[in-house]
């Protein structure tokens, strides 16, 4: 039954169904929230579906179902169908006796209308301007507290729906427009936020197929190992059967390591996927509500895309069984000495060989590009992870002049004519680029002459004033390598470090290791000598930044090759 909890959703609570029902229409629900909802309906001796709105008399009979639960792997996705906002049934203001369900309101009249009451408002010309939506209750909800009257303007000050005599005290001299005009211009929001919850769905459903194909890939290695393993074992002699134990501990240790660690992965991604459909569902809802007040209301809670649950998983490809099958093949060999050594050098390796990685949602790997997570060592690795940087003129001090479509910075000795900009440094001789970095690892490299900082920061570093605040490597919002002919020296956070030794290089690269928490800086040769390496725990994507004493260019590189450009 646990399971069939985390499977389906029940409509009234919109949680996992607990203790499942299933009504005579074939609708599904908890136990209890059907029983509460059909509770309010005694007094009426009708009870109806609070999914589809069919009626029953008498009271159905509730009993708990038994579902057959299978194996949940593969699982599916159930499908979610729209649903109303829930309610409990309003009833008609102006039947007597026995009430009739309403299936209109009026906004003018301020109340609730059943099938008969409500001819009036279509036959005669007295109720030609009212207002009729269908009914969905909270009609108090549509009143001015203060003046009791209906609600129809809103108020873009306040951010407010208000009446009309709201307008002359309480709301004067406020930007007052119709609710019909500010629901025109709030479901731009909404459709926009719509449409990125749809992609985030597209995009959380081929990650979950991809690493459903990678776990079973990740079992196939494992059995082979296994296979392998065990042949090779049975060629041995018996003074090494108790490594062959070992081997086959490791192995499955591994194999159910990572096989559990993937379940919590794919229930988690399950479950973001089923409230993204079901905020896809509210959104349709309210979109096509004729209830302006009522849209206006909701959209606040509903105007925001949700925050992802769940961090992007990778099957790390450095996780391989075949190492256990090359240990083994020489444990046969070198028999009982180097299976002692051998032994404790693969358990070593595979446990500490991690099988997932986790990458921040900020963070996109582009292309087809191969996560890779040994750390470069020659000029060729660390090209693979290039990147094309432009400066951003809109940051540039106002003695900076671009050139080279924006790949080249000059400073001269007169103040150029820039644009007032709040992204502008106004006290410091500095510039950032335009893309943002973060995600897996970037490398870019820089020519300098005159005295020269390159360094990394986030975009809310300050640009303001002639202060540590704005100056890059003297806060916590930015890394630097200040570089001169006199020598060299690593900045942040007002802590500097004198780095003598370093050979002036009129080239630097700096590689950036976002998920590793680190960014270093190389003088660039085939041999990459390391100048000097911050270790921080970045919380924010970071942009590449420089001080100009005379000119920077950033150079052209490309990947997976060794020439200069």
């Amino acid at each position: 039954m646990d399971d069939y909890q985390d499977t389906y959703t029940c409509p009234l609570c919109v949680d996992g169904i607990r203790d499942p029902v299933t009504i005579p229409c074939g609708d599904t629900f908890c136990l209890e929230c059907i029983k509460i909802y059909w509770d309010q309906s005694d007094h009426t001796g009708i009870y109806s579906c609070p999914q589809c709105r069919a009626t029953f008399t008498p009271r159905p009979v509730l009993r708990r179902n038994t579902p057959n639960v299978g194996s949940l792997e593969p699982r599916t996705l159930p499908e979610l169908t729209p649903f109303p906002y829930l309610r409990r049934d309003v009833l008609c203001d102006f039947c007597t006796g026995r009430r009739n369900r309403a299936v209109k309101s009026c906004l003018m009249c301020l109340a609730y209308y059943c099938e008969t009451h409500i001819k009036p408002h279509y036959e005669s010309a007295t109720f030609k301007r009212h207002k009729l939506v269908d009914e969905t209750g909270h009609l108090d909800r549509k009143i001015c507290p203060q003046h009791e009257k209906g609600l129809e303007l809103f108020c873009r000050s306040d951010q407010m729906c208000i009446c009309v005599l709201c307008t002359v005290r309480e709301h004067r001299s406020h930007n007052i427009v119709s609710s019909e005009e500010e629901r025109t211009e709030k479901q731009k929001v909404l459709v926009v936020t719509q449409s990125e919850i749809q992609h985030i769905i597209q995009e959380r459903m081929k990650e979950l197929q991809e690493l459903r194909h990678n776990v079973d890939v990740l079992k196939g290695n494992a059995h082979r190992a296994q296979a392998d393993s065990d042949k090779i074992f049975t060629e041995m002699q018996q003074a090494v059967e108790r490594w062959h134990a070992e081997i086959s501990q490791l192995i499955q240790a591994n194999l159910q390591s990572a096989m559990a660690q993937a379940q919590g992965y794919v229930e988690r991604l399950e479950q973001e996927i089923m409230e993204l459909q079901r905020r896809d569902a509210e959104l349709r809802q309210i979109l096509d509500t004729e209830d302006n007040i009522h849209f206006l209301q909701n959209f606040p809670t509903l105007s925001v895309a949700p925050e992802p649950m769940v961090p992007k998983v990778l099957i790390n490809p450095e996780f391989s069984f075949g190492e256990v099958t090359k240990t083994v093949t020489d444990m046969k060999e070198h028999l009982d000495d180097i299976c002692k050594k051998e032994l404790g050098n693969i358990s070593k390796r595979v446990n500490d060989t991690p099988v997932y990685v986790l990458i921040p949602r900020t963070g996109r790997l582009k292309g087809s590009m191969r996560v890779d997570f040994q750390e470069p060592k020659s000029r060729a690795d660390f090209l693979r992870y290039a990147c094309r940087l432009t400066f951003d003129p809109n940051t540039a001090f106002k003695e900076l002049v671009l050139s080279d479509g924006n790949r080249r910075v000059t400073r001269k000795r007169t103040v150029q004519y820039y644009a007032d900009n709040p992204e502008r440094f106004d006290g410091f001789c500095q510039i950032l680029c335009v893309e943002p970095l973060d995600g897996f690892r970037h490398y870019w490299e820089a020519e300098w002459t005159g005295e020269f900082s390159i360094g990394v920061a986030y975009r809310s570093i300050s640009r303001k004033g002639k202060n540590s605040n704005s100056l890059l490597g003297y806060n916590d919002k930015s890394w630097s390598l200040l570089c001169s002919d006199s020598g060299h020296s690593a900045w942040h956070n007002k802590m500097d470090k004198d780095l003598p030794g370093v050979v002036r290089a009129t080239r630097i690269g700096v590689y950036l290791d976002y998920a590793g928490n680190s960014v270093s800086f190389y003088a660039v040769s085939e041999t990459m000598e390391l100048v000097h390496k911050f270790q921080a725990k970045f919380s924010e994507p970071l942009y590449a930044g420089f001080g100009v004493g005379s000119s920077v260019t950033l150079c052209t590189v490309e990947k997976n090759t060794r020439t200069y450009r």
